[in-house]
């Protein structure tokens, strides 16, 4: 037990002499090389040569990419390595010391910054000691969040695909004097994000030529590829943008005189700019690249508002036309040459001749048809006159009679007054009930259009996105030069025609 407790002094002992030693030789160590040392001179043999300094860096998470501002921040640890000539020395004179550690700022060290940054510092990362070997080949790996600018291109948004580099050079040297070369970065400690999947990390090394000195300024760029993961995006936008488009598909299968048809266009379009406005909240405030999804919004949008702008001139009833005059749309103009195209037929066409041919209206047997005129009654025509046929025949020419047959006469008249009354009635009815058609008509020719159009739109859209990124980019504005404007125009017209129309009923 004693021999035991003794051995464990022993060595105790010595471990204490030896890291006194050690450390008796590591001052001694710094003493020297720190003697007649300038930080501010670049540590080479001589001033011809260029000083060659390797850097690379490790990746270890993506924490941010601000698609609003274009940010991406990033949690990165640097690495740079040189051989400082004036900090070699021999191991067997200083024994047991390897390695010494210097401030960053006793020692020289290369002005490697990003030139991106975002940073309100610019210089993010965090100054740490320098890692130097007896044979002057120095270590630092200098951790930090950088904040660097990166173009977000959201065309393809929520399927993305982003790349943002991340340019590093020395901020003074040129490449005569400091040669960068580029060491491929590390992302094997790399923490995964939920929103990105990394994909790749290739760097590349550059040389820029400027405008103030004839020597070139190297630079190495790494590129972080980096792809959205859709998830969260196909459950709280996709999803709902399929269910809402088959809404949209829906209200054009319904009739144009269908009360909900208008209250479910409505529901559908705030509910398109609902998501069209969440999309707005994410994306850049740039006209460089509209992602595809807000343009299918927006396409929808228009298709249904052109189809409700038919149908809701259907739904409304219609003042009575003043004679030369259409309150409503032309139907031989647009909406005529798409039910041609589109092979459709008027309901009852063989037995009703179009009213845009301006073609007389078939011989109706109701009480409307009839021609009341204001010409006496066949009945006073038939026989001499109305006095025998008052009196019954002829035979007597007296006083009472002829009273009788003046009361007869106004009675008579009154009844023809009355018919007359129900028989322009009758005549107003059947022309707002031919209006009222011809709205429906359109409204269903347009509802037909708009179904084929979006039926046509959705699948290239997303088979084919670069077609549908063209036709909604490249014609957008083209195509609410041609449909939405004259449209416009027309509802101001009808707008015009019902406000004059009330005026005549009115001053009636």
């Amino acid at each position: 037990m004693d021999t035991r407790i003794f051995t464990l002094h022993v060595l105790t002992l010595c471990c204490l002499m030896h890291g006194s030693l050690q450390g008796v030789h590591q001052r001694r160590l710094y003493k020297e090389l720190m003697r007649n040392y300038n930080p501010l001179e670049r540590p080479v043999n001589n001033d011809s040569h260029s000083l060659t300094v390797h850097f690379s860096f490790s990746l270890l998470q993506i924490m941010d990419v601000d698609e609003k501002n274009q940010v991406l921040t990033t949690n990165i640890w640097l690495q740079l390595y040189w051989t400082d000539f004036y900090l070699q020395w021999n191991m067997s004179d200083y024994p047991g010391v390897t390695n010494v550690r210097f401030p960053d700022n006793q020692i020289w060290r290369p002005d490697i910054l990003l030139y991106n940054s975002a940073d309100e510092r610019f210089d993010a990362s965090f100054h740490t000691n320098i890692l130097v070997n007896s044979t002057g080949y120095c270590q630092y790996l200098p951790p930090g969040i950088f904040k660097s600018t990166c173009y977000i291109d959201v065309r393809w948004f929520p399927f993305d695909v982003q790349r943002c580099d991340l340019k590093f050079g020395s901020w003074t040297y040129g490449g005569w004097t400091l040669d960068l070369q580029m060491i491929e970065a590390d992302i094997t400690g790399y923490i995964a994000n939920g929103e990105w999947d990394l994909v790749e990390v290739p760097g590349r090394r550059n040389e820029r030529f400027y405008d103030c000195c004839k020597e070139p300024y190297p630079d190495v760029t790494f590129t972080v590829v980096m792809r959205r993961r859709t998830l969260y995006y196909g459950l709280n936008l996709l999803i709902p943008c399929v269910l809402i488009s088959t809404l949209a598909l829906l209200v054009f299968l319904l009739p144009a005189d269908s009360g909900e048809k208008i209250s479910l266009g409505i529901t559908v379009l705030l509910s398109l700019t609902v998501f069209m406005l969440l999309v707005a909240e994410i994306m850049p405030a740039t006209s460089d690249s509209v992602p595809l999804i807000a343009q299918y919004f927006a396409t929808t949008m228009v298709i249904g508002s052109v189809g409700h702008r038919y149908s809701s001139g259907s739904a409304v009833s219609s003042p009575r036309p003043r004679r030369g005059t259409h309150a409503t749309m032309d139907p031989c103009g647009f909406a005529e040459l798409v039910r041609l195209v589109l092979r459709m037929r008027r309901p009852g066409e063989a037995k009703i001749r179009l009213a845009c041919h301006n073609a007389t209206k078939r011989q109706r047997g109701s009480l409307s048809s009839l021609e009341l005129s204001p010409s006496p009654s066949p009945l006073f025509a038939a026989g001499g006159g109305e006095e025998d046929v008052l009196r019954g025949g002829g035979g007597s020419g007296g006083r009472g009679g002829a009273v009788g047959g003046s009361a007869l006469e106004v009675e008579l008249n009154q009844i023809l007054e009355e018919v007359r009354y129900i028989a322009r009635r009758f005549r107003g009815q059947d022309e707002e009930e031919t209006v009222c058609n011809e709205w429906k008509f359109a409204a269903a020719v347009i509802d037909r259009l708009c179904l084929v159009a979006f039926s046509l739109f959705t699948p290239v859209h997303h088979r084919h996105p670069h077609v549908g990124s063209k036709l909604c980019g490249g014609h957008f504005q083209r195509f609410l030069q041609l449909i939405l404007i004259p449209a416009v125009e027309q509802t101001q017209t009808n707008n015009a025609d019902f406000l004059s129309t009330g005026s005549y009923f009115l001053l009636l």
